[in-house]
């Protein structure tokens, strides 16, 4: 078969107006017809007619207080130097809240306003009668909700294209709806595909992948008000995708394939489509999700998606969106943005648009956004993230400090009870951002790993709200003080610890290389791991190879960096390198043996101007309280909370 090539690169924008407007065109944008339903599951569906009201609310006239049904004729007069007496029954009836005014009634006084006095009848029989007395005038229909007051026959309860709320079922069900037309739900069959694709749950082997993409589209449907089909996993083959496809065209309103939209010897999907229908589109200028797939196949819109997690959302999002949306009615509702300041430079491919996934936080009176990974297979960025920066395509990237726009995932007021966290990582700030929204729900804890250094320098920018730091000074043997002092000699920095934690080499179980300590690392069969420039764990790798004259190019592995301890004992894990620096936490959680070379403080740096907020002595108060949060940290091995709370130091 002959090897497929991107068609096109069309820019974004072009390509999603290349695409609504040909499906305008052909009559495919059109509403959906409608549906009756009933009123009480109708919440979140859009209406496909006027709702009129068919009753009116109330239907007749009802006291709004308990108290007494009076005609206000009879109250004329009444004053507290000359009171005014009703007789129950004939001119004063009593009603609850709710019941109807009887019939020549026109007015309620509140029970509270009322004295209810006897006096004596005289005849053959002594009878008691019983009367209220009144000393103000009552007013026509006062406290008296008449009928139609909330609702009258005849008025428009909802107009057409309006997404029902639990008010709106309220309000038809009042005015006399037990149903309601609505728009039918779009049907999306969606398509997993890949001879390497398993069920979740299956028993793993070395190259089979879970499929969990077709949920994840299929979720974003649902939350778009239409509804997903799931199809069975096709393998990579043309002629069972063809069939595939034409079997879902049948099921559904739109299909969409997922992988093969590349340009592989096993991606089959630009030419499954182009058999059997219409390529429009093969190709956007995006990063991440170039080789999108635009077409019809007999009159339905057909998308083909590349495979990878961030990939597919984006454009999923992008070009089966609108279309559901246009399906129920609606116009496309663009997502919430806020401009921000980028924390860091990033450089960008140039002629590609860019959708950069960042972490956003409020510090002082300014937004700040901090790029998370960027690979178009990297799920986690997408559940980290808390909104997107699109970088032009004419554009070699942002520099730092540069104000950019972000399109929020998350509301604007969960960023703004988010706590910035930037600088070295452990595994007790995941622990302590689970605990702290457990203990806090309002509050979230978002961490960038940039190492100590970083950390420090996001402070000084005002980029962050706290910085995690293991910075050890050779000359004092005293960890991150001299360098806060250096640092910030003008602002006042707290040192609040979290953990003392040993720190060692990390290898495969059993150790199979025998590896002992550093003096390995120049081993012709040792290849090792390292951490980012400016992290701790580097400096204290420096250190080392320093006092024992070895030179870092001597190092096999020396410039491959990680960003985390649990990347560096994934990649120990899985054979990318033999040892790396890491703390033994890590270890233990992916079963490694461990080699100590150190025990450091680490510590949590807070500008003063922060240490009192509301969200940080929240925080603070899980390391000093919580015995549960202490006892988890103690678990992960290798931890010691001693001093955990404590303020080390107050310059």
């Amino acid at each position: 078969m002959k090897r497929e090539i991107y068609l096109d690169t069309t820019p974004l924008n072009e390509a999603i107006e290349k695409w609504l407007k040909r499906l305008e065109a052909e009559g495919f944008l059109k509403p959906f017809s409608s549906e009756k339903i009933q009123v009480k599951a109708s919440l979140g569906r859009i209406t496909a007619a006027p709702v009129i009201a068919k009753l009116s609310s109330p239907f007749y006239h009802s006291s709004a207080m308990d108290g007494y049904a009076v005609r206000y004729v009879d109250t004329f007069g009444a004053s507290e130097t000359s009171p005014k007496k009703l007789k129950l029954k004939t001119q004063a009836v009593y009603v609850d809240t709710g019941d109807p005014i009887p019939d020549g009634f026109n007015a309620v006084i509140m029970i509270e306003d009322v004295n209810v006095v006897g006096a004596e009848s005289r005849g053959q029989r002594a009878e008691t009668e019983e009367y209220i007395e009144i000393i103000e005038p009552a007013t026509p229909w006062q406290h008296v909700r008449v009928i139609g007051e909330d609702i009258v026959a005849t008025e428009l309860i909802l107009p057409e294209n309006h997404r029902i709320r639990p008010v709106d079922i309220g309000a038809m069900l009042a005015s006399g709806h037990v149903e309601v037309k609505v728009r039918r739900k779009a049907k999306v069959v969606i398509i997993p595909t890949g001879t390497e694709i398993v069920e979740p749950g299956t028993v793993l082997k070395k190259g089979d992948i879970i499929e969990y993409n077709s949920r994840v589209l299929g979720s974003l449907v649902s939350e778009w008000g239409g509804e997903a089909v799931r199809f069975r996993v096709i393998p990579d083959r043309l002629d069972e995708l063809k069939d595939a496809i034409l079997e879902a065209h049948n099921i559904g309103d739109m299909v969409v394939v997922n992988a093969g939209a590349s340009a592989g010897s096993e991606d089959f999907t630009a030419n499954a489509i182009r058999d059997i229908g219409e390529v429009m589109l093969h190709g956007v200028n995006i990063k991440p999700g170039k080789p999108v797939i635009l077409g019809l196949v007999k009159n339905k819109p057909v998308l083909g998606i590349p495979g990878y997690p961030v990939s597919a959302y984006i454009t999923f999002n992008l070009f089966a969106k609108p279309v559901v949306r246009r399906w129920q009615g609606l116009e496309l509702e663009g997502p919430e943005v806020l401009t921000a300041r980028l924390s860091r430079q990033v450089a960008s491919s140039l002629g590609q648009e860019e959708f950069l996934r960042v972490k956003t936080g409020k510090v002082g009176d300014k937004f700040i956004a901090t790029p998370v990974s960027r690979g178009a297979g990297v799920l986690m960025s997408l559940v980290r993230a808390d909104g997107f920066v699109r970088i032009p395509a004419m554009s070699e990237g942002i520099g730092a400090g540069a104000e950019v726009n972000v399109e929020l995932l998350r509301t604007k007021d969960e960023i703004e009870n988010t706590i910035v966290c930037i600088g070295s990582h452990d595994n007790a700030l995941d622990l302590l951002a689970n605990s702290l929204k457990k203990k806090y729900p309002k509050l979230s804890l978002s961490s960038a790993h940039v190492g100590s250094m970083g950390g420090l320098m996001a402070l000084k920018r005002a980029e962050a709200h706290i910085a995690g730091t293991h910075l050890l000074d050779e000359e004092t043997g005293e960890y991150n003080i001299s360098f806060i002092k250096n640092l910030f000699p003008e602002k006042k920095i707290l040192l609040v610890n979290l953990v003392y934690r040993e720190q060692g080499l990390l290898v495969p179980k059993g150790n199979p290389k025998n590896i002992k300590g550093f003096n390995d690392l120049v081993r012709d069969d040792v290849i090792f791991v390292n951490r980012q420039a400016g992290a701790g764990t580097r400096l204290l790798t420096d250190k080392h190879l320093k006092e024992l004259g070895i030179s870092p190019k001597d190092v096999k592995g020396y410039e491959r960096e990680e960003y985390t301890h649990m990347g560096v004992a994934s990649a120990v894990l899985t054979g990318i390198a033999d040892t790396g620096l890491a703390i033994l936490a890590s270890a233990r959680a992916l079963e490694l043996d461990f080699i100590p070379v150190a025990k450091e403080r680490y510590d949590l740096a807070i500008p003063f101007e922060f240490y009192n907020a509301e969200m940080i002595q929240c925080l603070l108060s899980i390391t000093r309280e919580d015995r549960e949060f202490r006892d988890l940290v103690i678990n992960l091995g290798g931890y010691d909370v001693s001093d955990m709370g404590k303020v080390m130091y107050e310059g």
